[in-house]
């Protein structure tokens, strides 16, 4: 592993962040990934050829893809010839854009610092979120998935990549432009369905911070076996603009029309359906409701 630490240092200058990273006994091998999902075939490849660990080196939505590379069809990819005890790791040096599952650990996009935590070996067994759409077929995710409002900004969002964090705040005032709050069903761990209304945005959270710093869901943490849901509710453009500092500082949980609880699992439908709420999750579009979110606790190996 240690000699790991001036390889990394070296492919991070180059112009380029998307790269997994994998690493088998000595031997450290790279991927530049050539376009959506292919990290996650990259990963999916490594796991299988018996990798000690695969690193993620680039943003949120290069680890999305990595994360989702650890299984398929809903199971955890399994290496073909090294036994069933054996355990992939996941590695993350932080180089995107928003980096916000790094944020939780309070890890800066210092390529140093992330190869030194990496080469001290210390790993923690973290949770992972999944969802499931209306097909059945299981997605997986590591930070914040999100609903409506959220969703339709983070989509937006990714046009305005050239304004640095900024492209965040603009996504959400384009994403209020023919915005409506809807009612929506929600079923917490199995039990019955009930109502919520004028839903904004609904966060489903496994770590802290989306959208380039906002801290949505406060009090997650990917090692708790749950996830935070915070349900902002009867939101217009200006009172966003007004607790915008309350929801990047994270103390936003106080504010009337929001909500929190832990949860295990949550299904989240329309009230009266229409197909065009947006969901997505780590940043990325995931489709539209319904969906179903769950944690499986202490999935992966992660280096931390």
């Amino acid at each position: 592993m240690r000699g790991l630490r001036s390889e990394v240092i070296r492919w991070s200058h180059r112009m380029f962040c998307f790269v997994p990273l994998w690493v088998s006994g000595d031997q450290i091998c790279e991927r530049v990934t050539s376009g959506p999902s292919h990290a996650i075939d990259v990963t999916r490849e490594a796991i299988k050829d018996g990798a000690d660990a695969v690193i993620a080196v680039g943003g949120d939505g290069t680890l999305h893809e990595v994360v989702n590379g650890f299984f398929w069809k809903g199971s955890p990819v399994r290496p073909l010839d090294r036994g069933p005890d054996h355990l992939t790791a996941l590695g993350l040096i932080p180089l995107g854009t928003g980096s916000d599952f790094a944020r939780t650990f309070g890890w800066s996009n210092d390529p140093r610092q992330a190869i030194d935590r990496i080469v001290k070996g210390v790993k923690s067994k973290l949770d992972i979120g999944m969802m499931e759409g209306p097909n059945g077929d299981p997605h997986f995710f590591v930070n914040v998935a999100d609903i409506h409002l959220s969703a339709k900004a983070g989509y937006f969002a990714s046009m305005y990549k050239r304004f640095g964090n900024l492209c965040y705040v603009i996504g959400a005032l384009r994403g209020f432009w023919g915005h409506n709050n809807r009612d929506m069903k929600i079923k917490v761990n199995g039990g019955e369905w009930r109502t919520v209304d004028k839903v904004t945005a609904l966060c489903v959270g496994n770590a802290k911070y989306f959208g380039g710093g906002m801290k949505i869901t406060p009090t997650a943490d990917p090692f708790s076996g749950d996830l935070e849901v915070v349900i902002l509710q009867n939101f217009k453009w200006y009172s966003f603009l007004l607790k915008l500092h309350r929801l990047y500082g994270g103390t936003h949980l106080v504010v009337k029309e929001v909500s929190s609880m832990r949860v295990q699992s949550i299904e989240v439908a329309e009230v009266v359906p229409n197909g065009d709420i947006f969901v997505q999750s780590d940043g990325e579009h995931f489709g539209f409701l319904p969906t179903k979110f769950s944690v499986l606790p202490g999935a992966v190996d992660f280096f931390c």
